[in-house]
């Protein structure tokens, strides 16, 4: 594909990654080479402690900003496929004819499910979910963000009800502005986050949109995560004319751009939390230990592959606080520098749980402490501090996974950090592996659309 063509243009797929605070777009050859790269930020929205909104425009204007900076890089780049990664769980709503959002999305990130979790677990709904889903009560799927919609926004939910707005998540989000709103899809991955999705059947749940109040005609088709299920409108997204190929949640497209295909092999992905995956193949394994069953992909044959996963809600966020919230540093980049001038916390204590606790202790009320701050603590102290919460974190998750894991692949922003990749490692007593190139998840969706096209013909040639 990547050989040139006349004109001396050069095929790439084009990927975008739509992450929680912005969209990085990558044009990748058949031969992993990254010859474009774009990304533009978009804005957090917190109108009430423990809520988190994004404006569904704001990311759709993100996406294009991005998408023509990379394209504007690689001037004969042919697009021949795109591939979508997104931010998982993220509840967005948006009209079918016209795809403005009558509403700002909820983010994964957002608490104000508690109660609404709480009353279905005091019915004893909890089990049967947790059965079905392979997930557990708690506001950090995109069921319960529904149900408060439908409880406390009776004017958008009233376009939901007459089949005027749709309901997905930020990948079907994205399908339908790319396509011009003819398509309205997401794959089983994101499928699988949901709360109304039977991992094992494959399908959405009845049973579980009628507990939820959610109604199964305003929910996208679910299509496998690779394969040629629609076509971009060029007259929508900036004269691209070229096949989506190849979807997948965030966290899924960095566990495939890792090339954790056996059973077994396992990555960290370090964003605005922390996510540790292990592929179990064809086997729903079941935790008891606070780790979620997920799929990991589903093939054209509708094959699924599962997935455990410890999700950890704030780490490089709790960082992103450092330099938003108290200012007391100017970028990420600099945190290993300033720890490094000290050679301890002080006995600082951080316990970042700025948007509750995932796993594996599930507590949506928790919130964040720094604890053994004297006289003499620093800044330096409480970045430190920081680093040292993130590996303690991921320890945490890593301790409950009972299938031993030789090596760790690592990705993400925080991974470029040696200090923390240094804490990680003496943490936990394995080594931590950085890929060649950094991007995972956006290169996982490349990948992904690279197969549904035949860019690459099999997992083996990647």
């Amino acid at each position: 594909m990547s050989s040139p063509g006349e004109g001396g243009q050069i095929g790439v797929v084009l990927s975008v990654d739509a992450g929680t605070t912005g969209v990085t777009v990558l044009l990748v050859t058949a031969e992993a080479e990254v010859i474009g790269r774009g990304y533009a930020e978009f804005a957090q929205h917190f109108p009430h402690p423990g809520w988190v909104e994004h404006a569904p425009e704001e990311i759709w204007q993100a996406t294009q900003t991005a998408t023509r900076v990379a394209l504007d890089a690689a001037p004969h780049a042919a697009v021949m496929a795109v591939g979508i990664t997104n931010q998982r769980e993220t509840a967005v709503l948006w009209d079918r004819r016209t795809l403005a959002a009558p509403r700002r999305a909820i983010v994964w990130q957002d608490r104000r499910t508690s109660a609404i979790c709480e009353r279905l677990e005091s019915a004893g709904h909890g089990p049967r979910v947790t059965e079905l889903t392979g997930l557990r009560l708690d506001p950090y799927f995109t069921g319960t963000k529904l149900t408060w919609l439908r409880e406390n926004d009776p004017r958008a939910w009233a376009g939901v009800q007459s089949g005027q707005v749709a309901v997905g998540t930020v990948d079907s989000y994205l399908v339908a502005r790319m396509t011009g709103g003819t398509a309205h899809v997401t794959d089983a991955s994101n499928a699988s986050r949901t709360l109304l999705y039977d991992v094992q059947q494959g399908a959405w749940s009845p049973e579980l949109c009628d507990l939820l109040g959610v109604p199964l005609g305003a929910l996208p088709e679910v299509v496998p995560n690779w394969g040629e299920f629609t076509r971009t409108d060029p007259s929508a997204f900036l004269g691209v004319d070229a096949p989506i190929s190849g979807m997948a949640g965030d966290q899924q497209a960095a566990l495939f751009g890792q090339a954790c295909f056996s059973v077994g092999e396992a990555k960290c992905t370090y964003g605005t939390g922390s996510f540790i995956l292990v592929n179990t193949g064809k086997t729903l394994q079941r935790s008891d230990a606070g780790l979620l069953s997920t799929v990991a992909w589903q093939g054209p044959d509708a094959s699924l592959t599962y997935a455990l996963e410890g999700a950890i809600f704030v780490t490089g966020a709790a960082v992103q606080w450092l330099r938003d919230g108290l200012q007391i540093i100017g970028s990420a980049a600099e945190t290993a520098a300033i720890a490094n001038t000290v050679q301890d916390s002080g006995g600082v204590v951080f316990v970042p749980a700025l948007t509750g606790l995932g796993a594996p202790h599930w507590d949506p009320q928790a919130r964040g402490s720094i604890q053994g701050i004297t006289r003499g603590t620093t800044r330096a102290h409480l970045v430190r501090a920081t680093l040292e919460a993130i590996a303690f974190e991921v320890r945490d998750v890593f301790d409950t996974i009972q299938t031993p894991i030789p090596v760790l692949r690592v990705d993400g922003g925080a991974s470029q950090n040696p200090l923390l990749m240094q804490m990680q490692a003496d943490q936990l007593a394995v080594p931590v592996e950085r890929p060649r190139i950094a991007d995972t998840t956006g290169l996982g969706a490349a990948f992904l659309a690279g197969l549904g096209t035949g860019v690459w013909s099999s997992q083996e040639e990647i």
